[in-house]
């Protein structure tokens, strides 16, 4: 029986996750990088100590990670203090749904916590989980399973008794690594054969992460 669901938080609660991507892109361009979109596609909720080396593979290994990704973080917070934060479609309507159903929740995202807890309380969702997590908390970001992990021990349930939403193949793969039920919600990209095939179900939005908690009564 699923007793709780676990959210990604960019890309599936909130409709960052294509900014996130935009301005990797700029800031790697304005680097000198023949910077493109796949480019960012490939950082989504991967933590920097597995995006470094992978970059330096792409770009080679002069490629500044961390100074690429602080002119990112500058980039967008200008963007974003003009810019209202924005939740997805359906996530007013599942989190009712999970909350008058007696499901736990709780947040395991890439981003800090008080980052998270700031746009989550700004599109009027925060209140709605139990437990905000932080990659930051845990020894591994995605996509090791650690933060999952540390998630389900907050919320006193067993992975397989939980969800995971995920938009991203790295934050998939670390549900999945944890033993949660991973469903995807695609957001900038879908599944291919190789990810679908570690998946528990695919949602086109939010509120069609509903019947499979349904099913599950």
């Amino acid at each position: 029986m699923i007793r709780a669901v676990i959210f990604d938080m960019d890309g599936i609660l909130l409709d960052t996750e294509k900014i996130y991507c935009h301005f990797w892109m700029e800031a790697g361009r304005e680097a000198g990088y023949d910077w493109k979109m796949e480019h960012s596609l490939m950082l989504r909720s991967m933590a920097p100590e597995f995006a470094e080396p992978m970059m330096k593979e792409v770009f080679g290994q002069d490629f500044d990670y961390h100074a690429v990704r602080n002119r990112r973080k500058e980039l967008m917070a200008v963007y974003m203090e003009k810019h209202p934060v924005e939740k997805k479609p359906g996530a007013d309507e599942l989190l009712t749904y999970l909350k008058s159903h007696y499901f736990k929740t709780a947040v395991a995202t890439a981003s800090g916590e008080t980052k998270a807890m700031t746009y989550l309380d700004e599109v009027g969702l925060l209140d709605y989980f139990d437990q905000i997590i932080s990659t930051a908390m845990v020894p591994h970001g995605k996509p090791m399973p650690d933060v999952y992990q540390y998630a389900c021990k907050c919320i006193g349930e067993k992975p397989e008794a939980c969800i995971a939403l995920e938009d991203s193949p790295n934050g998939l793969m670390a549900a999945y690594r944890a033993g949660c039920l991973p469903i995807m919600v695609p957001d900038l990209s879908q599944p291919d054969e190789k990810l679908s095939r570690i998946l528990y179900g695919k949602a086109e939005t939010l509120t069609d992460v509903i019947p499979y908690l349904a099913a599950s009564r």
